[in-house]
């Protein structure tokens, strides 16, 4: 499913910093995984390329059976777009538009019929529990709530790569609790592959494998 071979990452500016020395990689399909390691350490950085948000400095990053450095800018575009959902920790919810409409949005990107559209999006927030609140807006919702309204716009076309990025740090501990438990009841219902960039050891050992990220070096990898 996701297989890096020699992937590095450097940052150029007065002097170069090495984000990831060369590393070899492979996750499998439906794995939960979670990256932990303390500031500085790489996670991001891995995930961002995983997620095609960045290009490697060297090496071959392989998803789903496309290799990205193979493909244009459009390309990696149409990956992103089509295979890999994305959870932030600051929700990147549009503050205008309803919960609904911020899940329907992706959908309307990609051109699906209007009752497509109105369809998968209810189907998606009646998964994550959020059937009565469609009409909300943003503001409107508690933090828990806009977590769950983004998990449904990340899984809008059911992507096989679920990508999270401390998914649960700015929520308190009973409702990122919450979160996770949602997380790895839609990763068993759909098979889904993935990946969580975490501090929280909670999170981490709710994964499969742990994978312990050090000075820009995969330090550990354990199976739970």
């Amino acid at each position: 499913m996701i297989r890096l071979s020699q992937v590095s990452k450097c940052f150029d500016g007065k002097r170069t910093v090495t984000a990831l020395h060369p590393t070899d990689l492979h996750i499998d399909k439906g794995e939960m995984v979670a990256i932990i390691g303390p500031s500085g350490s790489g996670k991001s950085t891995l995930l961002n390329l995983i997620g095609g948000l960045d290009r490697p400095t060297s090496g071959e990053i392989e998803l789903d059976g496309e290799r990205l450095g193979g493909l244009s800018g459009d390309g990696v575009t149409r990956v992103r777009r089509d295979k890999i959902g994305f959870i932030f920790q600051f929700f990147n919810l549009l503050p205008s538009l309803s919960c609904f409409d911020n899940v329907a949005l992706p959908l309307h990107l990609r051109g699906w019929p209007r009752a497509k559209i109105q369809q998968r999006s209810q189907e998606l927030l009646e998964l994550v529990g959020l059937g009565a609140r469609m009409e909300h807006l943003p503001d409107e919702m508690s933090g828990g709530e806009r977590q769950r309204t983004a998990i449904a716009r990340a899984l809008s076309v059911y992507p096989p790569v679920l990508l999270a990025d401390e998914p649960t740090g700015n929520l308190d501990s009973a409702t990122g609790a919450d979160i996770l438990r949602l997380i790895s009841d839609l990763h068993q219902r759909l098979n889904t592959t993935v990946l969580i960039v975490t501090h929280d050891m909670q999170v981490a050992h709710a994964a499969q494998r742990i994978l312990t990220l050090r000075d820009g070096r995969i330090a550990d990898d354990r199976r739970l």
